[in-house]
């Protein structure tokens, strides 16, 4: 029976254009018994790894592929690559063409061709080549005559048989014996129409005849899914009328958008193909030949590395590894005499060892690359991490200044780093300041060359939130409902719309054993299965994004990885190019670039080293005083007093509320306790936590199964917390060897039950030649395989501990720099509000903006206040800033803003930039004038004050200018009157916090909801916003009836009589999140317009119901206002606080006792103490006498955050 195979294939690495999944099509193709399957994306070989990788994993039982790999692209061609700019008269004319690979070299030039596509073709979004590169890069590759939009197909159709079959000859002179005439059908006219040309053609030059299809989805069904990923592509809806011919999607025709002719570009069956070429079967058969004649291809490479330049007198050996070796076992030495002053024997063992691995497996260039570009970054003042993951387990990487931690000193292993038994690529990750990152690349890619260097492509997928919110938009669901409906997606990460759609929900596998969805999140999960049973929009959105959930959608840049290659990239992998970077990015993603036989390194951007760097600039500045950061002593006191009080927020890793709570406990007073916090704070050690407190302060015996484990496990109070501790049990009680020992520790994290089986024999084996008892040893090996999938790397929590320590100590030392640095690099305005609050906890006054006091950034004065940065104003550009601050360091301060006007440089300050200023807050230090006056335009004038304050300023430098050049000068100038400025109404708060908001993202002067945080908190409010979308898409909701809870400050309240007579309001209320307005009539109007007074903060209850005979519309109906301020005393019932007995001290007591002594009333207490270790509870409860709820005992209870605090309402 003849056989067919795809060789016209594209994946959905035609982003946005293919909607097929690589597994799908293999499944696909081996259910069908097809010998081979191509890929064929347009331009680009992003599938390709992939692809290829896939292949592999589907074998015969004789070790062959059940289905061969065809590596292919279908290029765009252009008559002249380097063209970029074009014209309505001379359009970029771009054709398609097919290229397949059949051997090692035709890979090659494929390579090539799409890198050079991007480097030099790259125009709009298309990666163009042209004839020039094809002559260069053929050999190897198979052509065809490919699709509609190529060039013989076009000729056919635009200019004639005749020039088209030149073109054919020009094709059939570079392939010979490999080009073939691609015939595809699709029920298109001009399809038949080049068909029967080409057919003539083949015959005429003896070429044989394939058949393709041109597939872009897998099964015919799929036809609306990729209809609808098309109009992701292009940004149109699909109710825009489709234009169903062949075009490239960036043809404009108006009112139409791109769209495929049918439903026949599927991956069809090869029934389905011998069906539709029934009448030239040969074109089937042939696809065997091509088949035939591509060799099969392995893309998985050995890596190789950059070749490291050293100096002659190491250049010793033929074999340039053993060259580099000798130079850094020179470099180890030399370095180990500074580190360690005098190189004790075990320290000289452990270098010798760690030397000899590295010389064993060939990585000494690696090591010498990274020193280098560390040192490089060092000397260029660029704050570089002390080490970061198992890399600081290396004395050697220690001694050449890759790391900065001493792994002798803390117990810390290489062979967690590099396994001498098994030959694995090293994996050292550095950390740069968000600035000094780009310098230290900037070094790599001048060093080893443009070509060599690279970032690393990611592949953006539709996940499943983003598929429904993109098929929404494209289906025109109103953007309300389509937020609705994705938010019905359980927040979990890595939920899949498909399991949210058919999972069971409760029992094995299901979504509340697997996702851990429970409560409310079940409930959205019935109502999105409830809408998509349905037959309405909604539900038809549901089943299309449930198809292109996925999908790739568009390309982005590894945040970390650079990519160093021994020789220019293209001749190693393919390469593409992006408008985000100046270097290349590889075409591979990631996780598998090293199996492509490049070296990857992450250049990760910490910002906590840029809030380190930022602080010791203020300090220096304010105080006079550089610090050492790295030499700080990590004995300070007063660090730890800060990690005592777990007054850590700010500060690097140890900053949550939970981290907090047992930090209080902890008492921290060596750098190991902080060591073992950062990795037991995390799922599954989390558990141990009170016992290793308990034991520290000997509440708790310290044990240990066997008296061997002491040595170990002595500075952790004899609880396993480390990796490295088990690897070096395992060496001591059963004398595994060190590879031996990394291979059980891997096993057990990844849980591979195989390899357990194996080696427990061995540890038991071994262990009991030693004598140590069989059934201790059974315990021990238990406790690991619990504990061990667990627990952390020690290297990279000992490396991490240091950062945070560092953090710490400034905070501590220099509170009011430290701050300022964080807020500074704070980012979002959330977070930055949230740093406020702690500089308020602290004592520190974060004042607004001054344009006598403000840097670009937030910075202390004088005082040790902290002051808003002017650069945080919106408006007002970097040149406005540098121009006013270099003027105010040259001639001191500003005495009014008239003095201001007339020394700054109004090219540069221009009139937004003062409004920005003035809205900011900036001139509020000029106590004449307030912020409305400058906006206020006197009667019968139409300038503002602002405005004439500019003209003034503007002919005071005009007379200053003419004088100057006048032999009198300054003598004979002329007094400009200064501009009298009119009193009028101050600007309401409203209107004040809302000019704050406009142009720093919050409120500065402080927003009246700052007062009431607790009831924010704790009384189950929604914010604004939130209400907003609710109500927008209320239908989508699984509870639209539900009853909500919200609160503000009313900015509005206009009454109004409707056109019978009758009275109404319209009241607006804002919190931090937005405004919304509600309508009063009737009832509620006389009930509660008295409420809405502007300027009030009130607390609104109610929920919303159908219209009068209306059951697909909704009001939101009131039913009840109260003042937020006295929600506490008449809506609490009761207040639950949970806390461990630990945490109970005696001031706690004595603060609550009085409390509620000092205010008797209504509402009961009740103090859960819970001991999670030994899981018990016992409440106490208030029972003769309440109290009421008030604003002490909230800020108390705000406080602590080792409570854990609920509110019963009424």
């Amino acid at each position: 029976m003849c056989k067919f195979s795809h060789l016209h294939v594209h994946t959905q690495y035609s982003l946005l254009d293919g909607a097929a999944s690589i597994d799908a099509l293999y499944k696909k193709a081996m259910a069908d018994d097809m010998p081979a399957l191509a890929i064929t994306d347009h331009g680009n070989m992003f599938g390709a790894f992939n692809f290829v990788a896939e292949a592999y994993k589907h074998k015969n039982e004789d070790g062959s592929l059940k289905v061969k790999p065809i590596v292919g692209c279908e290029f765009y061609l252009t008559e002249n690559r380097h063209i970029k700019t074009f014209s309505k008269e001379q359009r970029d004319n771009r054709f398609h063409q097919v290229l397949l690979a059949k051997d090692e070299t035709g890979y090659k030039n494929l390579v090539k061709l799409t890198s050079l596509g991007f480097i030099e073709g790259m125009y709009s979004k298309y990666p163009r080549i042209d004839k020039e590169l094809i002559h260069k890069y053929h050999e190897g590759l198979i052509a065809t005559t490919c699709c509609l939009g190529a060039m013989v197909p076009q000729m056919i159709l635009t200019k004639g048989e005749e020039e088209a079959e030149n073109e054919f000859k020009w094709w059939l002179n570079i392939f010979q014996k490999d080009y073939y005439v691609e015939i595809q059908r699709h029920g298109m006219a001009e399809q038949d129409k080049v068909n029967a040309i080409l057919l003539k053609f083949a015959k005429k030059y003896q070429v044989k005849v394939i058949a393709s299809n041109d597939s872009h989805y897998v099964d015919q069904t799929d036809f609306n899914a990729h209809d609808i990923l098309l109009c992701i592509n292009t940004g149109e809806k699909q109710s825009t009328p489709a234009l169903r011919e062949f075009s490239d999607d960036d043809v404009s025709v108006k009112n139409k958008r791109f769209a495929f002719p049918n439903d026949q570009f599927y991956f069809k069956t090869t029934a389905e193909m011998k069906q539709v070429f029934h009448d030239i079967p040969d074109a089937i058969e042939n696809t065997n030949e091509i088949v035939d004649k591509v060799d099969v291809l392995n893309l998985k490479k050995d890596i190789l590395l950059p070749a490291f330049p050293i100096p002659k007198e190491f250049q010793i050996h033929d074999d340039a590894n053993l060259n580099q070796w000798e130079y850094l076992k020179h470099i180890t030495y030399m370095g180990a005499k500074e580190r360690y002053h005098e190189i004790e024997e075990h320290i000289r063992e452990r270098i010798d060892f760690e030397l000899f691995t590295i010389k064993t497996m060939g990585f000494a260039g690696y090591f010498l690359i990274v020193s280098d570009f560390i040192k490089a970054g060092r000397d260029m003042g660029v704050f570089v991490g002390p080490g970061r993951g198992s890399a600081a387990g290396s004395v050697v990487a220690y001694c050449i200044g890759i790391t900065n931690i001493d792994p002798i000193k803390y117990n810390l292993l290489f062979e967690r780093f590099l396994n001498p038994d098994r030959k694995s690529m090293p994996d050292i990750d550095t950390d740069f300041d968000d600035e000094g990152r780009q310098k230290v690349i900037d070094y790599v890619v001048d060093k080893y060359g443009k070509a060599q260097v690279a970032q690393i492509i990611t592949y953006g997928t539709m996940a499943a939130k983003s598929s429904i919110a993109d098929v929404a938009r494209v289906m025109d669901l109103p953007l309300a409902e389509s937020r609705a409906l994705s938010k019905l997606v359980p927040e979990r990460p890595g939920v899949s719309l498909k399991r949210v759609l058919h999972a069971p929900l409760t029992g094995e596998k299901s979504l509340t054993e697997k996702e851990g969805l429970g409560g409310d999140e079940l409930d959205a999960v019935k109502r999105i299965r409830q809408i998509y049973n349905g037959d309405d929009l909604p539900a038809r959105i549901l089943h299309e994004a449930e198809i292109l959930e996925g999908s790739v959608r568009n390309t982005g840049i590894h945040a970390a990885g650079i990519i160093i290659a021994p020789k220019d990239l293209t001749d190693l992998i393919p390469v593409c190019t992006s408008k985000d970077s100046e270097l290349w990015l590889t075409q591979i993603e990631g996780n598998v670039i090293e199996d492509a036989g490049v070296i990857k390194m992450d250049f990760l951007g910490l910002k906590t080293l840029s809030i380190i760097k930022n602080a010791l600039v203020l300090i220096k500045q304010n105080h006079d005083v550089e610090i050492d950061i790295d030499a700080v002593p990590l004995n300070d006191e007063k660090t730890f007093q800060l990690y005592q009080h777990a007054s850590t927020i700010g500060t690097f890793q140890f900053e949550s509320v939970g981290m907090q709570k047992y930090l209080k406990e902890l008492k921290a007073d060596q750098f190991g306790d902080l060591i073992a916090m950062n990795a037991l704070y995390r799922p599954g050690p989390l558990a141990y936590i009170p016992n290793f407190i308990d034991r520290k302060h000997g509440r708790e015996q310290i044990t240990y199964d066997l008296p061997e484990m002491e040595e170990y496990l002595k500075e952790t109070y004899g609880i396993t917390v480390y990796q490295e501790q088990v690897m070096l049990l395992a060496q001591k009680l059963a004398d595994f060897s060190k590879g031996d020992a990394d291979v059980l520790r891997k096993a057990m994290g990844k849980k591979q039950k195989a390899v357990l089986d194996k080696m427990k024999k061995q540890f038991i084996d071994g262990a009991t030649a030693k004598g140590h008892p069989a059934d201790k040893l059974e315990k021990i090996w238990t406790d690991w395989e619990a504990f061990a999938q667990y627990a952390f790397n020690k290297s990279h929590s000992t490396c991490y501990a240091y950062v945070a320590y560092q953090t710490a100590y400034l905070k501590a030392h220099y509170p009011a720099e430290y701050m300022s640095a964080v807020l500074n690099n704070a980012g979002a305005i959330e977070k930055i509000t949230f740093f406020m609050e702690e500089c308020k906890r602290m004592g520190i006054k974060v004042l607004g903006p001054d344009i006598n006091e403000s840097q670009i950034g937030f910075a202390p004065n004088k005082k040790g206040e902290i002051r808003f940065g002017l650069g945080g104003l919106k408006g007002v550009g970097e040149a406005a800033l540098e121009s006013i601050i270099e003027e105010r360091n040259k001639r001191g301060a500003y005495k009014d803003v008239f003095d201001f006007i007339k020394r700054i440089n109004q090219r540069t300050v221009n009139k937004k930039s003062l409004e920005s200023l003035v809205y900011g807050g900036a001139f509020d230090c000029f106590t004449a004038y307030h912020r409305a006056q400058y906006f206020h335009v006197m009667p019968g004038d139409t300038s503002t004050t602002l405005e004439r304050i500019i003209n003034f300023g503007n002919k005071f430098q005009n007379n200053v200018q003419s004088n100057s050049n006048t032999l009198f000068g300054e003598s004979m100038m002329m007094e400009i009157p200064t501009p009298k400025i009119p009193n009028c109404e101050e600007w309401t708060l409203t209107q004040k916090l809302d000019h704050e908001k406009e142009v720093t993202g919050m409120f500065i002067s402080g927003h009246p909801l700052d007062h009431f945080r607790f009831e924010m908190t704790y009384y189950k409010i929604m914010k604004l916003a939130d209400f907003n979308e609710f109500k927008e898409a209320i239908t989508m909701h699984a509870n639209p009836f539900q009853q909500f809870r919200l609160a503000g400050l009313v900015t509005g309240h206009n009454q109004r009589v409707s056109k019978n007579g009758k009275q109404f309001g319209i009241c607006t209320i804002e919190d931090y999140s937005g405004n919304t307005e509600f309508a009063l009539f009737g009832e509620d109007y006389v009930k509660f317009k008295d409420h809405f007074t502007v300027g009030s903060v009130v607390f609104v209850t109610g929920g919303f119901k159908t219209r009068w005979n209306k059951t697909d519309e909704f009001e939101f109906k009131i039913a009840n206002v109260l003042l937020l301020e006295t929600v506490k005393r008449s809506l609490t019932r009761q207040i639950v606080v949970d806390i461990e007995p630990r945490f109970l001290t005696e001031d706690m007591v004595t603060f609550i006792e009085k409390n509620i002594k000092k205010n008797p009333g209504k509402s009961s207490l009740k103090i859960n103490l819970y001991e999670p270790k030994e899981n018990w509870k016992i409440s106490i409860n208030t029972v003769e006498k309440g109290f009421e709820m008030n604003d002490d005992m909230a800020e108390f209870l705000m406080s602590k955050p080792e409570l854990g605090v609920n509110v019963v309402g009424v």
